[in-house]
């Protein structure tokens, strides 16, 4: 009785144990122990041999690098949500499916932007520095001052999934919802949020309290929140990003925060990540996490079971359920 070869799968970081354990069970697996970001070179040797390539946002599989995609390569089986490291039309043009894992990551990542908010605005990272240094010399009244956050009004760019979720979490804070989004969401889950719709991001942008980031990056959000839109804010108000960081023009931010135009920042996430900018490092009012937002090890391990699932029914013939539309390139 024959029995059909399993596939060559190739994964481009370290994954949770019982992830891997379960790949190699399933597949031809090869993984990368070492964690070691690939170079180009050791991508694109991967994408000649792979029949499923399992990258990560690290991982920029753009034109050029589709091209030297061997004949066997039919899937790429992203693990994360965000696809803008992968050229979705290249990967069409070629006859590659791309999957994500959407969904599982956003109760994660609405917790660290609602950690981020109360960081920023409570000046949490300042005072945890300043006992750590030895700089504390006990309570003062005016010691630290910062800004409660009940009774403010939070602006959402991108009322998707982890949007409405931070939105939630907000509510129960006591914040005053107000969102612009490409469309206006369902009006049951605007009264259950008791949220304002704003079709004018430039009109929101002026009038809110706090900015939070959650809408994805693409070519139509890359520097949305631009140089002309920062100066929108109120010059007491607070952005945080737990999207993708080309969703802000990162130098014009840093301009405004070192002008006093904006009272803070808190960034997950960097337009030219790993690298930061030297200057956002100095300020104390800018809190800087290293793109962790949706970093739980639940979190880690649905996102796993979701690739399995996606080059499972790949292979099986049958349509990944996380497989990227056309719609959304």
């Amino acid at each position: 009785m024959s029995t059909r070869p399993k596939p060559l799968v190739i994964v481009t970081r370290k994954l949770p144990d019982a992830v891997e354990t379960r790949m190699m069970e399933l597949f031809r697996t090869e993984l990368n122990d070492s964690d070691r970001q690939w170079d180009r070179a050791e991508l694109l040797e991967a994408m000649g041999r792979a029949d499923v390539l399992v990258p990560t946002v690290t991982d920029r599989i753009d034109a050029e690098c589709l091209e030297a995609a061997g004949p066997g390569l039919k899937l790429l089986a992203s693990f994360g949500a965000g696809v803008d490291h992968i050229d979705l039309a290249a990967a069409h043009e070629r006859g590659i499916m791309v999957t994500n894992t959407p969904g599982v990551l956003t109760g994660d990542t609405a917790d660290m932007t609602m950690a981020l908010i109360l960081s920023v605005s409570r000046r949490l990272i300042e005072g945890e520095r300043l006992v750590r240094t030895g700089g504390w010399l006990g309570w003062a009244p005016t010691a630290l001052l910062g800004h409660r956050i009940y009774g403010k009004r939070l602006g959402i760019v991108g009322m998707g999934r982890i949007g409405a979720a931070v939105a939630r979490r907000a509510r129960g804070f006591g914040i005053s919802i107000h969102y612009h989004n490409r469309r206006r969401t369902d009006p049951d889950i605007e009264a259950e949020l008791e949220a304002t719709y704003w079709e004018s991001l430039d009109q929101m942008l002026a009038r809110m309290d706090i900015v939070s980031i959650n809408c994805p990056h693409t070519p139509a959000t890359y520097h949305l929140l631009s140089r002309r839109r920062l100066a929108l804010m109120k010059p007491h108000a607070y952005i945080v990003n737990t999207s993708r960081g080309e969703v802000i023009d990162e130098p014009a931010l840093l301009e405004a925060l070192l002008a006093g135009r904006l009272a803070g920042a808190a960034l997950d996430v960097f337009e030219r990540e790993p690298a930061i900018d030297p200057k956002l490092r100095e300020l104390d009012n800018v809190v800087l996490l290293p793109h962790m937002g949706s970093a739980t090890l639940e979190g880690r391990l649905e996102m796993g079971e979701r690739v399995i699932v996606n080059i499972k029914a790949f292979t099986d013939g049958h349509r990944p359920p996380d497989r990227v539309l056309e719609q959304f390139f």
